[in-house]
């Protein structure tokens, strides 16, 4: 591998080519880390106190640090009489370091003050700098990288449009229509536009508080971690944080305030970070807006500020504030008319309005038979003529997007219950409807 570490990306968007190696350096020392000696003591510390007799490479690979930056906090901590040398064990290469008495001790001190226990974090102004160099808003969206995220679905041209500009514009989106017309789908495509990838930290350190930033649940990891072919080069980024996707964080009516701040475990004494802070350099959808329990006024709010200045203010606790970045395409999207959730003086903050209704027949059409393709089920075109001019049109029932996928579901549990082949005719799709609406008796 070069000096430089390019990783060349062909997504759903256009082909980049990203160094991450010079967005995040690799340490080759603690002061590159940017770590204090007494936190990389006290992280090292706990590490021990976990694991045992544990060699070199094994806290390497336990903190993503390389073994540089590791020799130099363990010959301090020898220096102090806080681990000693166990020697090598019959099963591993390599010498051992445990805690002495006076170690565990200062490892216990540390556990008390900080349950964190994983890769070193990064510093609050390392933080800022990789997130900017990562910017969704430095990336230019065209027609032509839209077009190609949204090759195989049917979407109107104008949201379409409507879309990208968004992206291209920096502002909040306020995405509005009927219930299953497609809108939480659409959104959570729009960061396949940028075929780049970026770096999310593990945890970030402010003052001497950690926060867990990266969630397997909401970040992508680009490939795995390989203990041989990535830590023990010198070339490459700073594998304290990871490769991925850019980000999408859906949530919607479980949201509540607290969840759009440092959330602390009063029993592992952990901080992990609010959802806001997990989808910077991505999208954020606050999804079924006026179904939370909060109030929509408080969560609209909540953004003002962030919308307005691209800065969000958190704190943790005792009066302790800092600030991070809001680098994100913020989504608000309801089943709801606008008006009914927030005042007009609060929508002219939101830069792109965004309706999108039910579908025209030959849409509707056309989602069917890709949801056939999709799920190798055959259903032939008087099958569809069913739903439309028997089912939607006897029922004036709207065609929705997300009808097709439901009621294909609910027939192919019925071929399968019943041991037939994966065709839907038009009893399986009457059996599927009558599940699937509410039949309200007069």
């Amino acid at each position: 591998m070069n000096s430089k570490e390019i990783i060349t990306i062909r997504g759903e968007g256009a082909t980049a080519d990203v160094d991450h190696g010079l967005i995040a350096p690799r340490p080759k020392t603690l002061h590159d880390t940017g770590l204090e000696l007494e936190y990389s003591c006290d992280l090292v510390c706990k590490h021990l106190l976990a694991g045992g007799g544990i060699t070199l490479d094994q806290l390497c690979t336990r903190l993503m640090l390389p073994g540089s930056v590791i020799e130099e906090v363990i010959n301090h901590l020898r220096q102090d009489a806080k681990v000693e040398v166990l020697g090598v064990a019959l099963e591993q290469t390599g010498l051992r370091y445990n805690l002495t008495e006076r170690g565990r001790a200062s490892a216990l001190d540390a556990h008390l003050r900080s349950g964190y226990l994983g890769p070193a974090p990064i510093t609050l102004n390392q933080y800022i700098e990789i997130v900017g160099q990562q910017s969704v808003h430095n990336r230019q969206v065209s027609s032509e990288m839209v077009d190609r995220v949204f090759e195989e679905v049917v979407i109107d041209s104008s949201i379409k449009d409507q879309l990208g500009l968004a992206m291209n514009s920096g502002r909040a989106v306020f995405v509005y229509g009927p219930p299953g017309s497609g809108k939480t789908y659409l959104t959570s495509k729009l960061s396949k536009v940028f075929a780049d990838t970026v770096l999310i930290p593990h945890a970030i350190v402010v003052r001497d508080t950690t926060i867990a930033i990266f969630d397997p649940l909401m970040h992508r990891a680009i490939g795995a971690f390989r203990r041989k072919d990535d830590l023990t080069l010198a070339s490459g980024h700073d594998l304290r944080l990871v490769h991925c996707e850019r980000p999408v964080v859906v949530v919607g009516g479980e949201l509540t305030d607290d969840m759009l701040d440092i959330q602390f475990d009063t029993a592992e004494k952990t901080y992990t970070a609010p959802l806001q802070l997990k989808a910077n350099n991505g999208v954020f959808i606050i999804d079924d807006m006026g179904r939370q329990k909060v109030p929509p006024e408080a969560i609209f709010n909540r953004w003002i500020v962030p919308m307005e200045e691209k800065s969000d203010y958190l704190s943790i606790g005792a009066g302790r504030h800092f600030v991070v970045p809001f680098d994100e395409v913020l989504i608000f999207s309801t089943n709801l008319h606008p008006l009914d959730l927030a005042d007009e003086a609060f929508l002219r903050r939101i830069g792109y309005k965004i309706k999108f209704d039910n579908l025209r027949e030959d849409q509707y059409r056309e989602i069917w038979r890709q949801e056939c393709r999709d799920r190798r089920v055959a259903c032939h075109e008087d099958a569809i003529d069913f739903v439309v001019n028997g089912l939607h049109s006897e029922h004036q029932t709207p065609m929705a997007a997300c009808h097709p996928r439901d009621l294909i579901n609910i027939a192919t549990d019925y071929t399968v219950y019943a041991g037939q082949p994966r065709e839907i005719t038009k009893e399986h799709i009457q059996l599927a409807w009558d599940n699937y609406f509410v039949r309200i008796s007069t």
